[in-house]
């Protein structure tokens, strides 16, 4: 499989990684290359390095552990309570140079604290912040929240925290967090619309903004399939089902299969995936020879055996594929970390895509879709994430004109960027500064987009 090369950009913050001990956050807008940047790192340090990411299809997307099963924490609330270790899962922790939390936007503040507390223990370090493992996290706090608990986990975090960001974990008192924002976008060309969405992002909408994204948007959708990106499943299933349902012809359903330890319910496609000749399908995952992307959209033409879809009027017959589950173990023979699959997960890469919710649109690509924000977006972030899987504005479709309430911006995450501006890369790697510059995305302030 070929894999992309990086920009001047992305191989800096690469080598900031690399070379040194620093913790880095990378972030940035959508589109910018963070899996990318992820990925080249996975295939060529030369450091010990494990990938963790908060949910399963999360590390099932990078080739990860979930943080718990690689710590083995327990589920909810860990606060100061004791945190059991085997022998192996010290071993584990004791071989690490450094550990990549890839979604960490997902993570919250108490367990970011037990996975340093974890490490100190581990590894007999008690007055070093993660017991002197190098920690990079990816992520873009704009787009994904932690999800809060039930009403004690709220209070506990309410008492304890000034909020359940990872940027609020205690340790981050002591331990330096180098911000660093890939700024270059690679999703999208048109400027005007780069600057668009980053006001969204930030809650710095205009009504100048949000007159020409209604206008765009007012258009009527092309009755060609377009996808639409939807607040809640309901909205999506009813969609999805309603539309195959209406197409003529027999339906068929490939079943996964599941093997090893896969565990747990939170699969990367389908386990029954119910297909017709004629339905729209995306694709759960890029291609070796490069025929597809994760995102990619297609008809299904043909079903028997294989499944041949079109894009852009080219047929491809599309193969089962293996999600494998990894577990990172210790050698004692050759005192390195191995990475040993310990379950699979074979299906079609694809998914019905006359619809999909917002939050598994997350990292796809499209050049056109129908965005429903239903009767209220619910959410901080939500609105950016949807506009911003958008290649141009031309591709942009509204259900609704866009109102004020949709435009949520976290105050914390506000809080947390502006009190630790993020750096950009700098024309040449060199070690963390402690003074840091703003990226220019707040060069100009426009004024918020308010109600009439």
């Amino acid at each position: 499989m070929t894999r992309p090369t990086l920009s001047r950009e992305q191989q800096r913050v690469y080598e900031l990684i690399e070379s040194t001990r620093t913790h880095v956050f990378v972030t940035g807008r959508a589109g910018t290359g963070k899996s990318t940047l992820l990925n080249h790192l996975a295939w060529n340090t030369e450091k010990q390095l494990v990938i963790s990411a908060p949910t399963g299809v999360a590390a099932l997307n990078v080739g990860g552990q979930t943080i718990h099963s690689l710590f083995r924490l327990p589920i909810g609330v860990i606060a100061d309570h004791d945190i059991e270790q085997n022998a192996e899962v010290r071993k584990l922790l004791n071989t690490i140079d450094t550990l990549v939390i890839d979604e960490v936007s997902m993570v919250n503040a108490d367990l970011m604290d037990a996975i340093d507390r974890s490490l100190r223990q581990a590894r007999q370090r008690p007055l070093e912040s993660f017991g002197g493992v190098q920690v990079v996290l990816f992520g873009d706090p704009y787009q994904l929240a932690p999800v809060p608990g039930d009403s004690d986990e709220r209070a506990y975090f309410a008492d304890r925290y000034d909020s359940m960001w990872f940027f609020d974990a205690k340790v981050w008192q002591e331990a330096e967090l180098k911000i660093v924002e890939l700024t270059e976008i690679h999703r999208q060309s048109d400027d005007t619309f780069k600057m668009m969405l980053n006001a969204v992002r930030h809650g710095m909408v205009t009504k100048e903004i949000a007159d020409v994204l209604n206008g765009a948007g007012a258009r009527t959708p092309p009755n060609d399939g377009t996808i639409t990106l939807a607040t809640r499943n309901d909205s999506v299933n009813r969609i999805n089902a309603a539309a195959l349902k209406g197409l003529k012809g027999p339906l068929k359903t490939a079943r996964a299969e599941v093997s090893g330890d896969f565990g747990g319910r939170a699969y990367p496609a389908d386990e029954a995936l119910e297909l017709k000749a004629g339905a729209r399908v995306m694709f759960l995952r890029n291609d070796s020879d490069q025929r597809w992307v994760n995102g990619t959209v297609g008809t299904v033409t043909k079903i028997s055996g294989s499944v041949w879809v079109e894009v852009e009027g080219e047929v491809h017959e599309v193969e089962p594929v293996s999600w494998e589950k990894y577990k990172y173990s210790y050698s004692a023979t050759s005192k390195q970390l191995t990475k040993d699959v310990i379950g699979e997960f074979t299906q079609f890469p694809l998914r019905l895509a006359w619809a999909v919710t917002i939050h598994k649109s997350q990292g796809k690509t499209y050049d056109s879709a129908v965005v429903d924000l239903g009767s209220r977006v619910f959410s901080s972030g939500q609105t950016y994430v949807a506009l911003s899987r958008l290649t141009s504005l031309e591709g942009l479709y509204l259900t609704r004109p866009l109102r004020p309430a949709d435009i949520i911006v976290d105050q914390n995450v506000r809080r947390f960027m502006q009190q630790r501006p993020a750096q950009t890369p700098a024309p040449e790697a060199q070690a963390p500064a402690a003074s840091v510059e703003t990226t220019a995305v707040d060069d100009q302030v426009p004024t918020p987009l308010a109600d009439a």
